[in-house]
Parts: structure tokens; sequence; C-alpha cells
């Protein structure tokens, strides 16, 4: 640390130095990231509120308001009249959030006992947030298989249910290629086999729709013929959906929302010497910054913004994907949502996305199976996919394909 303080705008200047080995996503390079930017509004609000602290939320009433103002505007495009739930870091703290839910309700139930391992049966195509809850919270997590459209297998889930199982996860835009779990057999499977007659619940459904929450209600009402994950299923008791992916708020702002209160009472900490008596959260102080920027970027896109913004991206997906075609790459199977993964039968994934990242273009590298994974965020436009195109082919002209 420097002995004495430094001018502003030396620091401002060194800032920007650091500033500028950050990628940029206006530059359209950034093709692997479920993020995007963000407008010039939502990150004025986030400033005025950069103060305001959830954690003690009866010195923050106003910021509070807004923070279930945005559950309840969100439950209302996902068939729930009433939601509980919290503006939070990301999908990864709404994740364990639900996971902590469903295995503390389960010792409420005395489906297993306060010590006891419960199981979660998750699909392979989980995201990695399920590991870190399982390690956190000490539950066995359970994977089932995926059937060859790369969703969940039911009669996988079916087959891996025991005495044992707390809860069962469903993925609405898996984070490797955007696939849609049947998350309505899953809530019947959930129904069907509860194995204590006596208590009249279901199994815990818990539905991740991270990535899909804010496209998929808005690309269903154009008429794209896509399958529903949300409410409308009895057995969905929770569900994970970040504004800060195609909701276009300030990272960080993941929600997480529950169908009832129990359901976040049976992850309650008592709180005696804050405004509020009981906490629910995994973080304790908490940046209200990001409730309020989300409320303002719903408010300035409204719901036909996201109509408009949802199809677009879509659009650009099989826009891409139909190029890529041409061009004689693999899909690894038809987009369901604005996410592409492709390969080349004669170029390595991991060769390809090298030469890829040599010309300035970042990709991910999907695991399951292993390809080339292209996001198509609003910060992607069709000239950008013009360019890459052309950078793709060139490549592959140069290996002689």
């Amino acid at each position: 640390m420097n002995e004495d303080a430094m001018d502003e705008e030396e620091i401002l200047l060194k800032l920007k130095e650091y500033k500028s080995n950050d990628l940029s996503y206006s530059s359209g390079r950034i093709l692997g990231s479920m993020c995007s930017g963000t407008s010039s509004f939502a990150k004025k609000v986030y400033l005025d509120f950069l103060d305001s602290n959830l954690g003690d939320p009866g010195l923050f009433k106003g910021t509070k308001s807004l923070e279930n103002q945005v559950i309840k505007e969100i439950a209302s495009f996902l068939s729930l009249e009433n939601p509980y739930g919290n503006v939070v870091t990301g999908g990864t703290e709404a994740n364990l959030m639900a996971m902590r839910s469903a295995i503390n309700t389960a010792k409420l139930r005395g489906i297993i006992e306060k010590n006891h391992e419960g199981e979660v049966i998750v699909p392979k195509s989980a995201h990695f947030s399920f590991n870190k809850s399982s390690d956190m919270l000490g539950f066995k997590l359970i994977e089932a298989d995926l059937d060859e459209e790369y969703k969940v297998d039911i009669s996988s889930v079916k087959e891996l249910i025991t005495q044992k199982t707390v809860a069962i996860v469903g993925i609405a835009g898996t984070t490797e290629l955007g696939m849609i779990d049947p998350i309505e057999d899953l809530s019947k499977i959930a129904i069907e086999n509860n194995n204590h007659p006596d208590i009249q619940e279901s199994i815990y459904l818990h539905v991740d729709a991270a990535f899909g929450g804010f496209s998929i209600p808005f690309l269903r009402e154009l008429g794209y013929d896509l399958p529903n994950f949300d409410f409308e299923y009895p057995a969905v008791t929770s569900m994970t959906i970040d504004p800060h992916k195609m909701g276009m708020a300030p990272i960080p702002a993941g929600c997480i929302i529950y169908r009832e209160k129990k359901y976040l009472d049976a992850i309650a900490i008592k709180s005696p010497y804050l405004t509020s008596k009981e906490q629910y959260t995994i973080v304790g102080t908490r940046l209200g910054a990001p409730s309020a920027a989300t409320w303002a970027v719903m408010q300035e896109m409204g719901k036909n913004g996201y109509i408009e913004l949802a199809n677009n991206c879509f659009v650009n997906a099989h826009f891409l994907a139909n190029a890529l075609k041409k061009e004689n790459f693999k899909l690894v199977t038809k987009p369901q949502l604005n996410l592409v993964a492709f390969n080349h039968e004669k170029i390595e994934t991991n060769e390809l996305a090298r030469l890829l990242e040599e010309r300035g273009w970042i990709v991910s590298i999907s695991s399951c199976p292993k390809a080339i994974r292209i996001v198509l965020m609003p910060h992607i436009k069709h000239t950008h996919l013009v360019s890459f195109l052309r950078d793709l082919r060139e490549i592959k002209t140069s290996l002689g394909y």
C-alpha cells in the first residue's frame, strides 16, 4: 500500500490501464458468455443505490420494496401470483439456497434425520453450482442420464429415486447447450414417486432457469414451439432465474423464487441485532443496488422489449446454425435457445478454439459433448456473426478443408 494518498487522476489513469486488458461486450468478440452489457441508465441507478444494504432491510425500506417488486414482476411471467424470494448474487447462490431449502424441509418433515445424508437427483447437464452445493451442504449428488437430445432422461430419473431422495432438479436452458428439460414430466414424477404417502407433498422439484427464464416465456408468447417449465406444474417448488443474463441487469443479479414461504422459513437464521430478525440468503450484508437496477431495467425494457430481445437473439442463433451447416460444420443439436454448439469432423475442438482466439474470437468449449459453444447474447450482432463466419471459413480453408 502506498504511504500517502494518491491523486484521483493518477488513480483513474492506472485503472484505465488495468481495464484496457479487459474484453468488452460491445466488441462482439465475447462469444461464450451468458452475460451481456447493460444500459447506461441501469448503471446510473446501480450507483445511486450503492450504499443500500438489504442485509438490514429495515434501514432501507424503499430498496427492500424494489426487491419485492422484482420478485413479483418476474414471477408474473412464470405462472406464480404470490411469490417469495430474493435478489441474490447469481444462479450459484440461488441454487445453493434452493438445495438448502430442500434438505432442511426434508429434515422438518422427517424424511431424513438431522445428520442423515439426503440425495438430490440432477441431470448430467446440471451447472457445477450443484457440485458446490453438495460439497457445502453434505447431500449426495445423483446424476441422471441424458437422452439423445441432451435433455434429462425421464426413465433414468425414475430409476434413481430412493427413500433418501429429497429433491429433483430440472434445467430450463442448460449452460452448455441451452436445452430445456421436460419439466412437466419431472413434476409428474415428483408427485407420483413421493415415498412418504403420509405426507401430502411431492418430492421437492427445483428448476434452474438461470439462462432460459428470461427468454423462454417471451419466445413462447411469439409462438415458438418451446416447452413450458414454470410454476404452472404443481411440483415446481423453487426456481433460479438470472436477470443479469437475458434480463439485461447489471452483474450481480440472480433471483431465487419460491412457491410458498415455508421453504424460505426452512432456511431462516436468527439475526437479533438487525432490523429484520431473520435472514434467508447465504450472504449477510447484501447490496441493494442489483435489486434497484434490475427493477429499473425491467421498467425500461417492458414486456415488449424483452420479447424483441429474445427474438433477435433466437434469430441470430438460427442464422449461425444454418450458416455453419452450409460450411460443413456439424451441429451438436438443433438450437432450442440462443446457444449453438458445433464441431468440425477434421479439426480438433481445442485447436479450432485456439485458432479462433488468435483472430480475436473468445469462444468456450462444452464438455458434454465436447464442442465449440457460442452463446448468442444481445451484444452479438448480425455483422459480428458475418465476420466470425468469414474467419471460420478462412481457418478451414487454410487447413485444407
